[in-house]
């Protein structure tokens, strides 16, 4: 068999994605047959004894993956000893097979809640990871005042952080539908507050909470509620399953990036007027989505227009 870097070796077996696997080699915590391994070092995985912290990393193990809803003031870390608990306690241990190590794909900060990827394949974890792939992140962001009109331009334009000029791919209001089914999910319940749905491409650190507060609206909900083409659909919080086949392949492949953008839910009146409240459900009406009176709703919850397809062409015989 080819030889292979060290680090994609460890990877695959679900010791750790392959950042954090070259950490472990550089802090001489690797061995190859016996010897300490270095950064560079390949190695033949069928032939070569490889051991972490003295335990021998076998076959690579069966892939698993799955999501979880992260409630708020868990960690998303395996390990953290000033946590009370990580978001391995609340995996159910059907789910997770005898001496699989999963970790978390990217970061959800403790204060936010909602969809979390865990897995033992870090090669997919790395191609989800990978900027070029320009993965979105969908996130319902509830506000304790609704956004004004000045507030939605500055977040349409972009907001300076460290890192660079901070933007969004998508900012809108919640339909009805979406707030109602949002808020049975949640726990605690939220308060009376203004949702909207914010999608980034972009993945700094509490880049959402930092553009808002920016603009005076601090986000006291942050829930994430897609990435790529998985979404968090009716799972309660603190609960898990395990993707689906379509999701594994369409996230692996860099699937799930929005067609609409900011043309389609940036404007001034679009967001600025519109305001979605959640105590018990109430949310934006027509109005507060910039829709005309007497136009049909464009959301989820509205119908869809009739598709129109071009004649099929007859081949020749």
């Amino acid at each position: 068999m080819p030889l292979e870097r060290l680090q994609k070796v460890l990877a695959a077996s679900g010791v750790a994605s392959r950042r954090a696997s070259e950490v472990l080699i550089g802090a001489g915590r690797v061995t190859v047959d016996g010897k300490v391994a270095s950064l560079g070092s390949q190695v033949d995985p069928d032939r070569a004894i490889i051991a972490v912290d003295g335990r021998v990393i076998g076959a690579a193990a069966p892939a698993e993956y799955l999501l979880l809803h992260k409630p708020a003031g868990v960690t998303a870390t395996v390990r953290d000893r000033h946590a009370s608990r990580t978001v391995l306690d609340l995996l159910p241990t059907a789910l997770v097979p005898e001496g699989a190590r999963l970790y978390p794909v990217g970061r959800l900060d403790q204060d936010s809640e909602g969809l979390l990827i865990l897995t033992n394949d870090g090669a997919w974890a790395d191609r989800v990871l990978h900027p070029r792939h320009g993965i979105e992140r969908e996130y319902a962001i509830g506000l304790r005042q609704p956004l004004s009109a000045d507030q939605v331009a500055a977040l349409r334009d972009g907001i300076e952080l460290d890192e660079g000029l901070a933007t969004l791919t998508g900012l809108r209001t919640t339909t009805d539908l979406e707030t109602r089914r949002l808020v049975a999910l949640l726990a605690p319940p939220p308060a009376q507050l203004s949702w909207y749905r914010a999608i980034l491409a972009q993945g700094w650190k509490r880049q959402l909470r930092r553009m808002f507060g920016a603009v005076g609206a601090p986000i006291e909900r942050l829930v994430r509620v897609r990435i790529g083409p998985v979404r968090l659909d009716e799972l309660p919080s603190g609960r898990a399953r395990r993707l689906r086949a379509p999701e594994i392949r369409g996230l692996g492949a860099g699937a799930g990036t929005s067609r609409a953008g900011l043309g389609a839910g940036m404007s001034r009146a679009g967001v600025g007027a519109g305001m979605s409240r959640a105590a018990g459900g109430a949310g934006a009406g027509r109005a507060g989505m910039g829709i005309r009176p007497g136009a049909a709703p464009t959301g989820p919850a509205g119908p869809r227009a009739p598709e129109t397809r071009p004649p099929r062409r007859r081949s020749r015989p």
